[in-house]
């Protein structure tokens, strides 16, 4: 295994960070089913929006073309946008505690910020 460079405690390369971020998302899944009700159906959601950032970020690296590239970070831009909606929504209705959840709304922040980036500079390459 190589060792990425950090900043912090956070790795550099969006590939790892996004993996990190999906076991962090599992873990709130796990959190979140055990509550039941209400807390159960929108861990189904998260789950599946918060995992799916780094999968389609892994596609995009085996892409056809710049525009393939372009439209798979495209994809896992919206799913991390999604999940910012479904941690947001979870805060909002006091299903969980801010203490839980703040870092992980900041960094999904951080991960929608920097794909934006990502998905800018792929379009421009692809034109």
């Amino acid at each position: 295994m190589k060792l990425e460079k950090q900043v912090g405690n956070k790795p550099q390369d969006i590939h790892e960070r996004t993996f990190e971020f999906a076991q962090r998302i599992i873990r709130l899944h796990q959190h979140l089913y055990c509550q039941g009700g209400t807390e159960r159906m929108l861990a189904s959601q998260i789950l599946r929006s918060g995992t799916s950032i780094g999968a389609n970020l892994a596609e995009a690296n085996s892409g056809y073309s710049k525009a393939d590239f372009a439209a798979k970070c495209n994809i896992a831009l919206k799913e991390a946008r999604e999940t910012l909606y479904w941690l947001r929504l979870l805060l909002a209705c006091e299903l969980v505690t801010e203490e839980r959840l703040g870092s992980l709304i900041g960094e999904t922040d951080e991960i929608v910020a920097i794909l934006t980036t990502i998905v800018k500079k792929a379009r421009q390459a692809s034109k």
